[in-house]
C-alpha cells in the first residue's frame, strides 16, 4: 500500500501527557489534497475545515480531503487513528473520487464497512489496527484490479465479436482470447450477468433488426450470422415478442 498511503498514525495519551501535561493545543495544517481518515477511539474533539468548525462526537468517524486549511484542537483525552492517503490514493484503492469530498467533512461510514470500524475501536494495539485497515484496503484494491481486468477482457470479447461481423461463436472468441469457453463464460456472468452466448445473441438480434427496419430490401440474414430468414424471424420473436411483419415495411 506504500504507493497509495503515506502513513497510519494514532494519538498517544502517554506522549501527550509527557510533553503537554493537561494542556490543550491546536495543530494547523495547510492544504495538501491528501484524503485522510479520522477514526475516533476516544472523546469528542473540535476540527476546523476551511472557515467552518465542527464538533466530532465520540462515535463519529470522518474523512476530509485536506483541500483547505485544517486546524485540529487537541486535548489530553484525544485518541484518534489516522490514515493519510497520497493525492489520488483514495480513488485508486476504494474508487472514491476526491472531488466528492471537497470542502466538506464526509461520514466515514459511507466509505468503510461498519464491521471494520467497530473492530478497530476494540481495545487492541496500534499495530493490530494497522493490520486490520491494511488487510481490508489490500483486499479491496485487489478486487478492483481484478474487476478492471474482467471488464477489459469482456470489452475485448465484444469488440472481437463486432469485428467478425457477428459471425464468431463463444468457443471461437475464447480461442482468440487464448482462454477456455469455461473461462469466458465465467467472466461474462461476472461482469454482464449473462452468458456470452446469450449476450451476443441479443447484440446480433438488435443490430440485425435495426438494419432490417431501415434497409429491408437490402437485408441479408447471412450478413449477421443467421442461417436463413426463418432463423432470423425466430430470433426476432424470441427477443422482442413481436412478429417480423409488425415492423415497418
Amino acid at each position: 500500500m506504500a504507493e497509495h498511503i503515506e502513513f497510519f498514525s494514532e494519538s498517544s495519551a502517554l506522549s501527550t501527557q509527557k510533553y503537554i501535561g493537561n494542556s490543550s493545543f491546536s495543530v494547523k495544517m495547510f492544504p495538501s489534497w491528501t484524503p485522510t481518515f479520522y477514526i475516533n477511539l476516544g472523546a469528542p474533539y473540535l476540527i476546523s475545515v476551511g472557515q467552518q468548525q465542527h464538533r466530532i462526537s465520540a462515535k463519529q468517524d470522518i474523512l476530509i480531503l485536506r483541500d483547505s486549511i485544517v486546524e485540529r484542537f487537541n486535548t489530553p483525552s484525544d485518541n484518534i487513528f489516522t490514515v493519510k492517503f497520497y493525492p489520488g490514493g483514495l480513488e485508486a484503492v476504494l474508487g472514491t473520487s476526491q472531488l466528492k469530498c471537497a470542502r466538506r467533512i464526509v461520514d466515514l461510514g459511507a466509505i468503510l464497512p461498519a464491521k471494520l470500524v467497530n473492530s478497530m475501536k476494540k481495545p487492541i494495539t496500534f499495530h493490530e489496527r494497522c493490520g486490520l485497515m491494511q488487510n481490508y484496503l489490500l483486499k479491496v484494491l485487489e478486487e478492483r484490479q481484478q474487476n478492471d481486468y474482467y471488464l477489459r477482457f469482456v470489452r475485448d470479447c465484444i469488440d472481437n465479436y463486432g469485428v467478425s461481423g457477428m459471425q464468431l461463436n463463444t468457443g471461437e472468441i475464447a480461442e482468440k482470447m487464448f482462454v477456455t469457453s469455461k473461462t469466458i463464460n465465467r467472466y461474462f456472468n461476472r461482469v454482464v450477468g449473462i452468458s456470452p452466448k446469450n449476450y451476443f445473441s441479443i447484440v446480433r438480434a438488435r443490430t440485425a433488426l435495426t438494419y432490417y427496419v431501415n434497409h429491408k430490401r437490402g437485408f441479408m440474414p447471412y450478413d449477421f450470422g443467421y442461417y436463413d430468414m426463418s432463423h432470423f424471424y425466430k430470433e426476432v420473436v424470441r427477443f422482442t415478442g413481436k412478429k417480423l411483419t409488425e415492423y415497418a415495411a
